[in-house]
């Protein structure tokens, strides 16, 4: 008998949805929040059409999925991200791109891969953006989640665009980068003013191209993570990957003052890992603290060419300290459960915060989510909500209440999805009692497919208050 597998992430919650709907009031369970006003939105992965060649993650088109909250009720719609890609392929009516999981197709006329813009969201200067690190951002209407096109700083974009943008919520600066695989500046910095113009772009020298997927900030300080994921031209020649994590080069940490440049960071040095996602930052003293999630090495984007690592691919929350007056650094696990996709009170973001979150990892081969931890990082303490028996859930966002003085006076927000009953809902959890029952669950009316990053607008963003 001939089996074929089927790649697990066209299977099961992982499979896409085509039909794009917008629903009036939904059901909840219990009771949401009065205060709790704005819309929730999760980014991810989509495709529109079956894939062409072998299929990652990474490739789908980007959907997003939003749940408007006001005065205790809540409504949903999903829609594409219409990239010049997804337009072009709906147009031929099949896939026309490979993905990361192929050769680049450098004789395709519109690139070698596809913007998909389905990694995450940021909200900056009164617009919304839908990101991919690979090209420009995209700009969003809301609460329609209409697209409106490339967003490029009045053509001043000269760089690839993080899917991770940090927003100082004092001075309201954007910080971002991009990277540059194979092709010198393997680095490009930018600074946005708050009212959305760019103010700065500049190159940051690195020895070869690498996967910088996210980065850190603090009141004055921007914290760069070269980190020896690399890319290889010569290697693609050889016939070996082009991409490959190198266990034998060192982890290289770049601290930059905001308005800095290559000619005054300051590089310190740590045994091999790989970061893709950073909790927060801050300044103690004499030395910048960073707090993010630490695999020993991954293989996420490389499939072959590497001997396996048990402890590969699992991340758990560490922290490094580095003092700028010594010039050294300490590492240190924090905690040694797995755990991914953290957040904080984004308030707070660049600053000490006593609280942070992450998604409690199931153990499980995919990267499936079975709870909520919430990090006292001042006791060193944490608790875990756990989702009911055979659910999961993705990357949350904390809402703080309006008005609030507790640095934890909020909720954490989520879509959570029933594998037995294949049904998708909106959890809420009062972030003061994550061991609590849900403060709601509202019921979304189709699946919602596990996903990448989340964000929350509130109803003041939204009016520009």
């Amino acid at each position: 008998m001939v089996t074929t597998a089927v790649n697990p992430y066209l299977d099961g919650n992982f499979a896409p949805v085509h039909a794009e709907i917008t629903t009036d009031t939904l059901q909840v369970i219990g009771e949401l929040p009065p205060e709790l006003s704005g819309i929730f939105l999760r980014n991810g992965p989509n495709p529109q059409w079956s894939p062409k060649g072998n299929y990652h993650w990474f490739d789908g088109d980007g959907m997003l999925h939003g749940v408007q909250i006001s005065n205790g009720k809540a409504t949903y719609r999903n829609r594409y991200i219409q990239t010049a890609g997804w337009k072009t392929e709906q147009a031929a009516g099949k896939a026309l791109w490979t993905g990361f999981a192929e050769p680049p197709q450098m004789e395709n006329p519109q690139g070698p891969y596809k913007n998909v813009a389905n990694t995450a969201l940021v909200w900056h200067a009164g617009q919304l953006l839908a990101l991919w690190e690979g090209g420009a951002p995209h700009a969003i209407k809301v609460p329609e989640l209409e697209t409106i096109g490339e967003y490029t700083y009045n053509d001043k974009l000269v760089s690839a665009f993080t899917a991770h943008p940090k927003v100082d919520p004092v001075i309201g600066e954007m910080m971002f980068f991009g990277y540059s695989p194979l092709t010198p500046p393997y680095l490009k910095y930018s600074v946005v003013s708050a009212e959305g113009e760019l103010l700065s772009t500049v190159p940051i020298d690195l020895p070869i191209g690498v996967m910088m997927h996210d980065f850190a900030i603090t009141e004055n300080y921007t914290i760069f993570m070269d980190l020896p994921l690399t890319f290889s031209s010569k290697r693609m020649q050889r016939g070996e990957p082009m991409m490959l994590f190198e266990r034998d080069r060192p982890s290289r940490f770049g601290i930059v003052p905001r308005f800095g440049n290559n000619s005054n960071i300051r590089w310190f040095e740590s045994p091999a890992c790989y970061v893709f996602h950073t909790l927060n930052a801050y300044e103690e003293e004499d030395e910048i603290v960073l707090i993010a999630c630490r695999m020993s090495s991954t293989n996420v984007l490389v499939a072959e060419g590497m001997q396996p690592d048990p402890d590969g691919d699992i991340p758990r929350l560490h922290q490094w300290r580095f003092n700028l007056s010594k010039g050294t650094v300490r590492e240190e696990m924090l905690d040694d459960t797995p755990g991914e996709f953290p957040c904080v009170n984004e308030n707070l973001l660049g600053q000490k915060t006593q609280y942070g979150y992450i998604g409690k990892w199931a153990d499980a081969t995919l990267p499936l989510f079975d709870g909520l931890i919430k990090y006292d990082l001042n006791s060193g303490k944490s608790e875990t909500h756990t989702f009911r028996q055979g659910c999961y859930g993705g990357a949350a966002a904390f809402a703080p209440r309006p008005g609030a003085t507790d640095e934890d006076d909020g909720w954490l927000i989520t879509f959570v999805h029933n594998e037995g009953k294949g049904t998708s809902e909106l959890v809420v959890l009062n972030a003061q009692d994550v061991t609590g029952e849900a403060a709601a669950r509202v019921l979304i009316p189709q699946r919602v497919p596990y996903g990448f990053h989340s964000a929350w607008v509130s109803e003041a963003q939204l009016r520009g208050a």
